[in-house]
């Protein structure tokens, strides 16, 4: 596989030699799955992760005001969750950080 991507690199295609390219610089991090106990073969667990969100888009039409929130928020409550931690105690932290009275928290502390 590796010495097709190097030829498919080095060829004159319009496409080819970048995406031959891009998956040489990448493939070390392939094989992170093979080498780190714990590390999943697919992406499934992110996919699960930001399926609401895709399904939140399509159903409202796609990017509208709010979006920028509705994307930040979803990703939080979607890393929070993974680290057991609360989506409301975050809220409640940054609020307090706006009102002055606390350091920012940190979302992936």
């Amino acid at each position: 596989m590796i010495r097709l991507l190097d030829q498919g690199a080095l060829s004159r295609g319009y496409e080819t030699p970048g995406m031959c390219r891009g998956i040489l610089r990448t493939e070390p991090a392939m094989w992170t799955f093979v080498e780190c106990e714990g590390v999943e073969l697919t992406n499934n667990a992110a996919e699960r992760a930001v399926r609401p969100v895709v399904i939140h888009r399509k159903t409202s039409l796609g990017s509208q005001s709010g979006s920028r929130f509705i994307e930040r928020m979803q990703t939080a409550s979607a890393t929070l969750r993974q680290k057991g931690r609360s989506l409301n105690d975050f809220i409640v932290n940054v609020a307090h950080t706006v009102l002055g009275d606390k350091p920012s928290p940190k979302l992936l502390g």
